[in-house]
């Protein structure tokens, strides 16, 4: 029958999971799996790359995420007893339940962050279409009832879960890591099992895709709370089970309960959500009072800045119309009405803006609606740099602003089409060699003189790796392979270098959508500003329109 994992976690698990997406698809592979589902903690931020990764590989991918939910409502905020929250395992079986699951994903973190991003049972009771649920961990709210002893509030908790996604859709989750708490856990849930009749369903909980791999995760996870790997209380996991297991050993460890493990393989069969690229989900402009039809207004506008910039000249005026007719037919219309719109309101309001950059400059269009101002005709600048129906691609305008000022073309669009229709794009802070070697070694309790040596044997050049460091450096090569320690600590900085670390905000980026942005991709929070989950290239892939607003020094000089 097969098994499946549908409890992972990648490296998108913040400085908590150590698998990297591509090995470890890699290994899923080589291990005759078929099927593997990508649940980091609270966010999604993998799950394009996971997806692509796993179809080149010929592995069925399951987009999901283990949500944190809140004991009381999500909003609710206190100390002591609200971040007391449990885990749930949530897997796309369809469209509707990828959207669901963005919204809740979305929610979480606009509404119920405190500690972490959670949702609540309410929330949950609202958007459960479309998606397979399994109890969590030992972190669940049925395992954590089970462990305070009260095994009527597991029971009625699974039977409410099971109520709410339905027949099939349920899973009471069996882990086995050889933990004492697992085991009376274990056994309240088959109890519920027997009760109830709810299916069940055997996972690892996977942080690292080989056993000898604990250590690189140990190192990560006391990089993410401050500690270093002797402190005595620190937060670390009992033991190294928690890889990627063949499904010989899964089977080995649920022998009793076959069943478990073949439920893996059905619910995985179930889920059958794919990702659609390279089709465009263009916003609709909002047109002034009196006007409606776009088409008919950006020829207006148009004819209006022609007069303005070039007065009659019939030769310019054909290489206007060709390049409306062009945009037309390529669907942009709305497009170029947004920017000029945005552009016209800067300039309305003296903010400085740039006089254009990169290929946008070689249209008359652009030109004429003084989203830039320099003359295409005069400096024999081509349009077809800039669109070309040969290569169907997004125009991409970039604008710059006045730095100081940028902020508030920002709060234009956000006030014109709706804040949950304008979001900012994430971007990851990676460990960079440098830093992968101070981080472990610090974590590794050496001197800071040890680690600076190290540190400062590796070759500048902003993308140089540990390996061509070793391969370029005769200094390096040598503490690598005359001392114990330093090998140790070269080798796990190699395992973590080039994992993202940590998540902030793309400087320029913004993205506008014709439906919330939540109904095409998860959004999450950073310092304030909320942002789309996948990053910039990912999202034009998706086919969504994104707006570089970029912040000018000079023009603010």
């Amino acid at each position: 029958m097969g098994f499946a994992h549908l409890h992972v976690h990648s490296e998108y698990s913040l400085l908590d999971g150590a698998c990297r997406i591509g090995p470890l698809i890699e290994r899923a592979k080589e291990l005759g799996q078929t099927a593997l589902a990508i649940t980091d903690h609270g966010v999604m931020y993998g799950a394009v790359a996971f997806y692509k990764a796993a179809v080149a590989a010929g592995i069925r991918p399951i987009i999901g995420c283990e949500v944190y939910v809140a004991p009381r409502g999500m909003t609710d905020r206190v100390h002591g007893v609200d971040d007391a929250y449990t885990h749930l395992i949530l897997l796309c079986r369809d469209e509707t339940g990828y959207h669901n699951l963005c919204y809740l994903v979305s929610a979480a973190f606009e509404r119920g962050f405190y500690g972490k991003p959670r949702i609540d049972w309410p929330l949950l009771h609202k958007h459960a279409d479309g998606l397979i649920c399994l109890s969590g961990c030992v972190a669940g709210d049925i395992s954590r009832a089970v462990l305070r002893g009260d095994y009527e509030a597991a029971k009625a908790r699974a039977v409410e879960l099971q109520e709410l996604f339905g027949e099939g859709n349920f899973y009471l989750e069996l882990q086995n890591h050889h933990m004492t708490d697992e085991a009376r856990v274990r056994a309240a849930l088959l109890r519920i099992h027997r009760e109830t009749g709810i299916p069940l369903a055997a996972t690892n909980d996977v942080h690292y895709i080989k056993k000898q791999d604990a250590y690189d995760q140990d190192v990560l996870l006391c990089i993410q709370t401050g500690q270093t790997l002797d402190s005595p209380d620190r937060l670390r996991f009992p033991n190294d089970e928690f890889y990627l297991k063949s499904e010989a050993e899964m089977r080995a460890l649920f022998d009793e309960y076959p069943d478990a493990v073949e439920n893996t393989q059905r619910i995985a069969d179930r889920c059958q959500f794919d990702f659609t690229f390279g089709h465009y989900h263009l916003p609709r402009f909002l047109l002034p009072e009196g006007e409606t039809d776009a088409d008919a207004y950006l020829t207006k506008l148009c004819a209006r800045g022609f007069e303005k910039r070039y007065g009659d000249r019939p030769e310019v005026r054909k290489r206007l119309d060709y390049e409306l007719n062009m945009i037309r037919r390529m669907g942009f219309v709305d497009y170029f009405l947004i920017v000029s719109d945005f552009i016209g309101y800067a300039k309305a309001q003296h903010i400085p803006v740039g006089p254009g950059r990169g290929s946008a400059a070689g249209s008359v269009v652009s030109y004429c609606l003084g989203i830039t101002d320099v003359d295409p005709v005069q400096y024999n600048l081509y349009f077809e740099r800039f669109l070309n129906p040969e290569r169907v691609s997004m125009p991409d305008i970039d604008v710059d602003f006045c730095v100081q000022r940028r902020g508030e073309v920002i709060d234009y669009v956000i006030r014109k089409y709706g804040a949950d229709h304008v979001a900012q794009i994430v971007t990851f802070g990676t460990m960079a060699a440098r830093a992968a070697v101070r981080d472990v070694g610090r974590v590794m309790n050496m001197t800071y003189a040890e680690v600076d040596a190290v540190a400062k044997a590796i070759p500048g050049g902003i993308n140089t790796t540990l390996d061509e460091a070793l391969q370029q450096s005769q200094t390096l090569r040598a503490m690598y392979d005359g001392d114990d320690r330093l090998h140790q600590l070269i080798d796990t900085a190699r395992a973590i270098e080039g994992m993202p670390r940590h998540a902030s905000t793309h400087a320029a980026g913004v993205v506008i959508t014709e439906q919330p942005v939540y109904a095409y991709v998860p959004l999450a929070s950073n310092d304030g500003a909320l942002v789309c989950q996948f990053q910039m290239t990912t999202l034009e892939e998706l086919g969504l329109l994104k707006m570089d607003f970029l912040g000018l020094r000079n023009l603010t000089v």
